[in-house]
């Protein structure tokens, strides 16, 4: 089979050839340096930057110092402190502010300025967005749309380095991140069904979180990319 893309999402949990370093006689033919080595060249050329280097690096120690061992929040405070930040930002679901309130007294104990901003600031209706009394939540009602470009860019006029996403909406953190000019990282990923642990509809995919899938759900899952599923 010939193959375009990479497809790493169907590679064999016994080969992950890319753990020791993919060649050309390891690893499936849809690696990435197989279909496009021109690609993985070009973003090892990025790693020259003085500042995404130092990410990278520092991303890596924080890694292997906390294996299985620190939270996602230590985490987060180990990497700043690495990095040498000084200002850190939190844009926030507004059903979250209270666990914000804890955040923000975390990282303040360990001497960072925090600014904060929650999704709803500036309170503007959804109108203003085109959406129709009818397509709210709750019809009838006043309902503020979300405003993450603001969040963004609010905190970016505070001057805060490295910004901490905490239960934006699909799409909502989406904005987030194409407008945060700082580092941006996830602490809370919103799932409200699945009390914010959305990673559970897979591992349930096939049982009872089974109404995921679409209309041409496999069989069976490939081991390797199908026509059509490159």
């Amino acid at each position: 089979m010939s193959y375009e893309t990479p497809s790493c999402a169907y590679c064999p949990p016994t080969i992950r050839a890319c753990r020791q370093g993919e060649g050309d006689t390891r690893g499936p033919g849809f690696c990435p340096s197989k279909v496009d080595d021109a690609g993985v060249e070009a973003a090892g050329r990025i790693y020259q930057d003085p500042f995404v280097r130092e990410v990278a690096r520092a991303s890596a120690l924080v890694e292997s110092e906390g294996y299985c061992r620190w939270t996602r929040v230590e985490e987060i405070v180990a990497l700043a402190k690495r990095l040498g930040f000084r200002k850190l930002g939190i844009a926030t679901c507004i059903s979250f502010v209270d666990l914000a309130r804890t955040l923000s007294a975390i990282l303040e104990s360990h001497g960072f300025e925090v600014a904060s901003v929650a999704c709803k600031n500036g309170g503007v209706p959804k109108e203003a967005l085109g959406v129709a009394d009818a397509e709210k939540i709750r019809p009838g009602t006043y309902e503020a749309m979300c405003n993450p470009i603001s969040q963004a860019e609010l905190l970016n006029r505070a001057g805060c380095e490295f910004n901490i996403v905490l239960g934006l909406c699909v799409g909502h953190d989406s904005l987030f991140f194409r407008h945060s000019q700082g580092l941006a990282t996830t602490l809370v990923a919103k799932d409200r069904v699945l009390a914010h642990n959305p990673v559970g509809a897979l591992q349930l995919a096939d049982t009872y979180y089974a109404r995921v899938w679409g209309p041409d759900r496999p069989a069976k899952l490939p081991a390797q990319p199908v026509e059509g599923r490159r």
